[in-house]
């Protein structure tokens, strides 16, 4: 009997439940704490993708700092090499400067003796002289082979890279400055002059 009446009571308990109205502000708030929930998580979200993109950019940057010091790298070691090709390249075109220096000396003492007249010679200092004058010439030619070649700028304007000025002509008909005549032959090696010539210049 007791319990018939105790289910009487929780059935009409539970209508009572249904019919009473959920307070509106109750459900407000669940809504405002789900609202401020989400807004949470989305600021979280956006707080983590700034953070990711940060990351990326300074990435980027750090690549291409990379790049550039690569780059610069191997701009350095293609002037290097240039440059110690370039040096290379000198040391075999003027190896021989010193020795080619010394033989100019020879070749000097050699035109010394073949400017001798050979009618003041007898036939036999004259044949002599003809030796001297063969020799001279093969030595020349070697000297060629070697990149050497004469400074003889006779008629042209003073060059003082080229030549030293010892004297002086009063030529009328020649303008200032322009060689005359040369005193001592001057000689380049491969461009590279390693004797200037000795010269007279004009000056009026």
């Amino acid at each position: 009997m007791e319990e018939g009446k105790k289910q009487v009571i929780d059935e009409q308990v539970e209508k009572l439940e249904e019919e009473i109205p959920v307070p509106v502000q109750q459900g407000k708030d669940k809504k405002d704490g789900k609202n401020k929930k989400e807004k949470h998580g989305n600021s979280k979200l956006k707080e983590e993708n700034e953070k990711l993109l940060e990351q990326v950019r300074q990435l980027q940057e750090d690549n291409q700092a990379l790049l550039d010091k690569v780059k610069m790298t191997q701009a350095e070691l293609v002037n290097y090499r240039k440059r110690k090709d370039e040096e290379v390249s000198n040391m075999l075109k003027f190896a021989n400067q010193d020795l080619i220096s010394e033989l100019i000396n020879v070749v000097d003492n050699f035109e010394r003796a073949i400017k001798l007249d050979d009618n003041d010679l007898t036939d036999e200092l004259s044949k002599f002289l003809d030796g001297f004058k063969m020799m001279y010439a093969n030595l020349m030619e070697i000297l060629k082979k070697f990149g050497v070649e004469e400074i003889n700028r006779v008629g042209e304007v003073f060059n003082p890279n080229e030549e030293q000025a010892l004297m002086t002509d009063s030529i009328p008909e020649m303008d200032d400055d322009v060689v005359t005549e040369v005193l001592l032959k001057g000689y380049k090696l491969n461009g590279r002059v390693i004797r200037p010539a000795s010269v007279k210049v004009n000056s009026k």
